[in-house]
């Protein structure tokens, strides 16, 4: 073959190879891309720090990766293409890439992140996803007609609901978010899904210093000054299941954020029920429109003789609002966090009040 007929032929193989494994960049701020979460957008990147934060694209190829950088690598992710989890992604500490997929059926596909861990993990810095083989990005999935917010603690975070031991850990490796009573009721409805929720945190004192009236409101909840846009998300339906941590730290008078916020006597019932009303308001103030169901469970603190569950019951009373409501998730009579199985039977309790009772 004469040479110059082998440098076209050359030409026309590398240009093949190359039109092959073209590469398609989407970007953070694409606007096919749908968050969910309160999530901090910047010009070439998105931070995820609250449980259940999501990251959701359609695509049309064989395969997919992303580029991702973790502030401490104490987060997880579950990997969900095309609406089953099939991985979870341990993100590092380095701005790395990570394939979520390979060898896929060629055609259109969906892919969510999904953060199982709560924002205490610290945050995941998101930049891009990329394509392979001129795979190429689809409009994005349609828009939920439904819209959910929890404000919760560990038990609505997920809290040790992966450790079959007993040992009731807390640490990245055993809480999921994807499978809290939250996470799962979500689900069901088919809702979109905020969980505004912290291990530990109380309405009246919390196990650091720190109490959900002063968080509800943050975009990052390490930054008192980073306020979040109440406009941006405006759930049909709210829960509220706090009080699992009142109910231990106001009988520790020598735990110091007891003596922080109460000093040397605990706080009587009205001072409680009062705070439990103003959170609810300050809620509603927020989201005049939504159906606010304020739950309790499933620990000790809904236990026989326990006295939160009437607490609350005053504290709704007292607002006059009948889309406010209560509901009471029965004490699951065995030590530590729920598991797995325990958060599926709250998510079974739940859904069956929401069916009954809200009409979205």
């Amino acid at each position: 073959m004469p040479f110059k007929n082998l440098v076209f032929v050359l030409g026309i193989a590398i240009a093949v190879s190359f039109q092959c494994s073209a590469q398609t960049i989407i970007k953070a701020n694409n606007s096919n891309i749908c968050y969910s979460g309160r999530i901090a957008m910047t010009d070439s990147t998105a931070e995820l720090s609250w449980s259940a934060s999501s990251i959701k694209v359609n695509f049309d190829g064989t395969n997919i990766r992303v580029i991702l950088k973790d502030e401490r690598s104490d987060n997880n992710y579950n990997v969900i293409i095309d609406n089953k989890v099939v991985s979870v992604l341990h993100p590092l500490q380095q701005k790395k890439e990570y394939v979520l997929a390979s060898n896929l059926s060629p055609g259109k596909h969906t892919l969510e992140l999904f953060k199982r861990t709560e924002w205490a993990m610290g945050k995941t810095w998101f930049y891009e996803f990329e394509l392979e083989n001129g795979g190429k990005i689809l409009p994005p999935p349609a828009a939920h007609k439904r819209k959910i917010e929890f404000f919760g603690n560990s038990i609505t975070c997920g809290y040790a609901d992966e450790d079959t031991t007993g040992k009731d850990r807390g640490t990245s490796p055993y809480e999921n978010g994807y499978i809290s009573y939250a996470a799962i009721t979500a689900r069901h409805f088919n809702a979109e899904f905020y969980n505004t929720s912290k291990s530990g945190i109380g309405i009246t004192v919390s196990w650091f210093p720190l109490i959900m009236s002063e968080m509800y409101d943050r975009l990052d909840a390490t930054d008192p000054n980073s306020k979040w846009d109440f406009s941006k998300y405006k759930p049909d339906v709210v829960v509220i299941n706090l009080f699992q941590n009142d109910s231990w730290i106001v009988k520790l008078h020598d735990n110091e954020q007891f003596k922080a916020r109460f000093g040397a006597a605990p706080p009587t019932p009205e001072f409680i029920i009062n705070a439990y009303s103003s959170f609810v308001k300050s809620v509603r103030g927020k989201y005049p429109k939504a159906h606010i169901i304020c739950i309790l469970g499933s620990m000790d603190a809904t236990r026989e003789g326990s006295p939160w569950p009437g607490y609350i019951d005053k504290a709704v009373a007292s607002l006059h609002d009948k889309n406010i409501m209560t509901h009471f998730i029965p004490y699951k009579k065995t030590n530590g966090h729920p598991s797995a199985k325990e958060q599926q039977a709250m998510a079974d309790d739940l859904i069956g009040f929401i069916e009954k009772n809200v009409n979205w």
